[in-house]
């Protein structure tokens, strides 16, 4: 014990460790009476679980599979080997064939052995790397705007801008299709949030007049290119009534990037449109740049305000140099290569016009990397999924909830690897699988099932 006035005599301290002992085994009322409650259930009771548990039972009971988690040994570019034979692959985002591409694998290594694997914290924190900037300031040169800002996460990046853009005296208005990343955003944020029908301007119209002068701020959010329908929005007239009502807008470029427009541009290339008409320009380096993270492009006041407010940015890790440098590679070549994305529309058009002509419904896809084949029932699109990847071809289901009720697809990712051949054996083996099934026992099983998926 350590002398001074302080000091506790032996007596003193032992008194002391008593009273404390004794109040650790009193109830503290600081919080309010101790009330008798049930504990929590364990994760298996949840009803999400069961309900995933009978999905499953109804699947193996009348054989439609498990789309969920297949196995890729290797890349999954056009040609996939699954289960241990090599398949036909229409469900991975190498739009343009960078993935296994050897130039950002080689940057990709050097990398490494400069910068390590991970930034090991945020860029706030721990400082960045120039590849950091290297890559933003290729990004914000390809929207011809002031600046750009890397985040670890597609998803991270949609749900920390919107959070951070509004809050809850402001609305968020966006299209009912939008991605999962930008509602939450909007639902974290607090503020008020409002849908419109999938591209319906006269609704978006609608509710902005509704909408005008009740709040502080207004966010409007699209898409530039549609991952479950393949469809673009009519962006000059979210601009007209911008120009009207406003309101800031963010344009999701996710899959918009290198697949849109003549060389890769996106809805700015496609409509000819300049980068500052759009607030905020969000997109991912995953799909056509074949690396991983997310970005904003825009005002260097916008991403100044990002990068010391977007929990994304303050708050996480930074993305790794390792996917900097190969999505900074990647970009390089989608711009020096523009023959591509020249390639990718031509096997999306292609794709598009054998489809229609064996009668298969491809909803309202543009005809570029993404088109869905219609089949309306869940279980007709689950069973459909199974019986391609045993004939060698993988196209997974899109069902309820991913998209409305009774509006199952087939979604297949075209790249520009894919050849003419490949894609014909796919739709023509599709059309014959799905008119098989439609006659078949399966059926039944769709009508007995309609009110559960």
């Amino acid at each position: 014990m350590t002398s001074g006035s302080n000091a506790l005599s032996g007596d003193a301290r032992a008194r002391a460790l008593s009273a404390a002992r004794a109040a650790q085994k009193k109830p503290s009322n600081k919080s309010g009476p101790i009330i008798d409650h049930k504990p929590n259930p364990s994760f298996d009771q949840l009803a999400g679980y069961k309900e995933r548990l009978a999905l499953r039972q109804i699947s193996k009971l009348h054989d439609l599979g498990d789309p969920s988690f297949r196995q890729h040994d290797g890349h999954p570019g056009a040609i996939s080997r699954i289960e241990g034979r090599d398949v036909i692959n229409f469900g991975s985002y190498d739009y343009i064939g960078l993935n296994a591409d050897p130039r950002p694998a080689e940057v990709a290594k050097a990398a490494i052995d400069t910068y390590g694997v991970s930034a090991s914290a945020s860029r706030l924190t721990a400082g960045e790397r120039p590849i950091h900037r290297e890559l933003e300031g290729r990004l914000a040169a390809h929207y011809g705007v002031e600046d750009a800002l890397t985040f670890v996460s597609g998803h991270a990046t949609n749900v920390s801008a919107v959070a951070t853009v509004v809050g809850k005296d402001d609305l968020v208005i966006y299209d009912s299709y939008i991605h999962n990343s930008a509602s939450v955003g909007a639902t974290l944020s607090g503020a008020t949030r409002r849908s419109f029908p999938h591209n319906d301007m006269d609704a978006l119209e609608t509710i902005l007049a509704e909408t005008a002068g009740r709040y502080r701020y207004t966010l409007v959010l699209v898409e530039g290119h549609y991952s479950m329908d393949g469809d673009i929005p009519d962006l000059p007239r979210v601009l007209d009534l911008k120009k009207r009502f406003g309101f800031w807008l963010l344009v999701d470029e996710a899959h918009g990037l290198g697949c849109i427009g003549k060389t890769g541009g996106g809805m700015r290339e496609y409509y000819g449109l300049s980068g500052d008409e759009v607030d905020i320009w969000m997109g991912t380096l995953s799909k056509s740049l074949g690396s991983t993270g997310g970005y904003l492009a825009g005002s260097a006041a916008m991403i100044d305000a990002m990068k010391y407010e977007a929990p994304g940015s303050v708050y996480s890790v930074a993305l790794a140099p390792v996917l900097a440098a190969a999505a900074n590679e990647a970009i390089q070549i989608m711009h020096a290569e523009p023959e591509r994305v020249a390639r990718l529309h031509a096997r999306g058009s292609f794709f598009l016009d054998v489809a229609k002509s064996l009668g298969l419904d491809t909803g309202a896809s543009v005809g570029s990397s993404i088109t869905p084949i219609m089949v309306g029932s869940s279980p007709l699109a689950a069973a459909a999924s199974k019986v391609l990847l045993e004939e060698g071809i993988n196209a997974l289901p899109i069902a309820f909830p991913g998209v409305p009720m009774n509006q199952a697809r087939l979604r297949f990712f075209i790249t520009s690897e894919h050849t003419e051949d490949q894609i014909r054996h796919s739709l023509t083996t599709t059309a014959e699988i799905l008119s098989r099934l439609r006659e078949g026992p399966l059926q039944d099983l769709m009508k007995s099932l309609s009110n559960t998926f």
